[in-house]
């Protein structure tokens, strides 16, 4: 990173300060459920750590990573379960159907267990067209093709109450050997890797709402990690420290999420980070930092710093992760903030994402 990217004795004492401040958790004191609830910056960590994860607290849970572990007759296995809300049900790239397998696959992929198998739960709107249904169930087996949908569920609710459809998923995996991986597990050193260019997904939404004027084919990036993940473990699986897919509240709320998770400060240099011009254009537009905007295909992956460029080399050789960079480095103070080097050569916090700028996005 070089000394420019130094942290004065004075300013971590200042920033340390506020992050203590940031850090403390208490109860959920908020009255009423809003959409930033849902949005995984700051509202989201209040519902979970102020009242969801003290309600069914266990060690498993209390790591909070992507999928939980378990150990069944001695089978490590890993489990996850998600819900899609996108609107619309289709876009450029993908649609819901594609989204829920992709997304339930990436949390099991990115805690270093190979999918085996997922469940599905359908929530269908009255008057939903039976031709959009269809479409959804082909698009869930093609996305799915190797993991085996073994259980489902189906509920229809009234008109007007479900934007379509609602999509509910439940995936296991089988824990790979080669994977040792925790949030808590990020050392002062280790380099800090993208898979590719950000941002790509919140824009494919936001393009196929029509609500702004930008004359652009970008697609989301929606896919699945396994095979980038399956290349990094075998390239350096020792030398991995964390991996994590940057959905709701983008990079940004990754980072924030591990550097309180490990008690570590990281470095973010700006003008390393890919992005595509679209979404830069789309971003300025909407006033919105690219590090905030959703992925359905990219993760952050930690690695020790003798292993980055192999890591990195290995990562540009699948398809799709040709962009993949080396954005960052984890550091000591001040624990727990994440700080930006500016292309102007400054430095800035980068926060946890506030608000709901793109709502039902994933």
């Amino acid at each position: 990173m070089g000394d420019q990217a130094t942290i004065s004795e004075r300013e971590a004492k200042v920033l340390g300060i506020i992050e203590t401040a940031r850090g403390k958790r208490g109860k959920f004191r908020d009255q009423k459920i809003n959409m930033s609830h849902g949005a995984g910056g700051k509202a989201t960590q209040s519902l979970i750590e102020g009242l969801l994860a003290p309600a069914f607290a266990n060690a498993t849970l209390d790591e909070m990573a992507d999928a939980g572990a378990l150990t069944v007759e001695g089978v490590e296995l890993a489990m996850t379960t998600d819900s899609f809300v996108v609107k619309p049900l289709r876009f450029p790239g993908g649609s819901i159907g594609t989204l829920a397998v992709h997304g339930t696959i990436n949390d099991l992929a990115v805690a270093g267990a190979r999918p085996l198998a997922l469940t599905l739960s359908l929530v269908l709107e009255e008057g939903l067209g039976a031709d959009e249904l269809r479409a959804e169930v082909d698009a869930v087996a093609a996305a799915a093709a190797g993991v085996s949908v073994i259980a489902g569920d189906t509920k229809v609710v009234e008109r007007g109450h479900a934007d379509g459809m609602y999509v509910c998923t439940t995936g296991i995996g089988q824990r790979d050997p080669r994977a040792h991986l925790s949030p808590n597990a990020l050392k002062p050193g280790d380099r800090i890797l993208l898979s590719g260019s950000i941002g790509e997904h919140g824009t494919a939404i936001m393009l196929a709402r029509n609500e702004f004027e930008l004359d652009a084919e970008i697609e989301s990036d929606s896919c699945s990690l396994w095979p980038a993940v399956d290349t990094l473990l075998d390239a350096v699986g020792p030398s991995l420290r964390c991996m994590r897919d940057a959905t709701r509240g983008g990079v940004a709320s990754v980072l924030n999420e591990l550097a309180r998770s490990s008690s570590v400060a990281m470095i973010v240099r700006e003008r390393d980070v890919p992005v595509k011009p679209a979404v830069v254009g789309a971003a300025e537009i909407l006033g919105i930092d690219p590090m905030y905007m959703a992925n359905e295909g990219k993760m952050v992956v930690f690695v020790a710093p003798d292993a980055a460029d192999e890591a990195l080399t290995a990562l540009r050789a699948v398809p799709g992760c040709e962009l993949a960079a080396q954005i960052g480095e984890v550091r000591t103070t001040p624990p727990g903030m994440v700080l930006v080097q500016t292309s102007f050569g400054g430095r800035r916090v980068m926060d946890q994402l506030v608000g709901d700028p793109l709502p039902r996005i994933c």
